[in-house]
């Protein structure tokens, strides 16, 4: 299971956004890493370079590579509608993001950890594959077995404050989640500008 697995904090830096989620450095140094980081935070980008920057930053977010990211524009871009919005669902749709969204795991390299191990099921299916596209209708729940249950326990102690959004429902006692439907964009919230990648891959 291919994943980024370097310094996630000189990542976050690098772009100037808590891309894992809470970043300590980025509050105490709020530049780039490196010896001219500080010179390079100043340093007027090409619009090439921003469109660069904002798809590294949606890969890190969703920890997806390159080729993966690029099947994924390609999926959107033969769906109808608006492309942009179309890949952040198909990342949304993810199954280790919806573990994440649904507070079972507390970041996605947990999330994709914990599908990967065999402890989530899909209507009753055991799924270890962290890149299975989720549907609407479909039931997520933690394995029945005592240790699986453990880390679905830990995990939404971990997440109590964590807001489940509007597009799944979730009963914490049960440990049960469901996809009532897609996201919206104003749902996902995104940290970049989609219509940036959009145009990148359009050049």
């Amino acid at each position: 299971m291919a994943r980024y697995i370097g310094p996630k904090q000189k990542i976050s830096r690098r772009f100037g956004v808590p891309i894992f989620g809470t970043s300590r450095s980025l509050e105490k140094r709020n530049y780039p890493p490196g010896q001219h980081g500080l010179r390079a935070g100043r340093r007027k980008k090409s619009e090439y370079a921003v469109a660069l920057a904002e798809k590294q930053k949606l890969r890190y977010q969703y920890g997806v590579l390159e080729k993966q990211f690029r099947k994924y524009f390609a999926e959107a871009s033969r769906r109808r509608g608006v492309t942009g919005e179309i890949l952040l669902q198909l990342l949304e749709g993810r199954l280790d993001n919806v573990i994440f969204r649904l507070g079972l795991a507390n970041t996605r390299s947990a999330a994709r950890q914990l599908v990967g191990h065999g402890h989530i099921l899909v209507d009753g299916k055991r799924v270890d594959i962290p890149s299975y596209a989720c549907k609407a209708g479909e039931t997520i729940t933690v394995k029945e077995g005592a240790k699986s249950q453990q880390l679905g326990l830990r995990a939404l102690d971990l997440t109590q404050a964590i807001v489940v959004p509007d597009w799944l429902l979730m009963d914490r006692e049960k440990m049960v989640g469901k996809i009532m439907r897609e996201p919206t964009r104003e749902e996902i919230d995104p940290l970049v500008n989609e219509q940036l990648i959009v145009e990148l891959y359009s050049r």
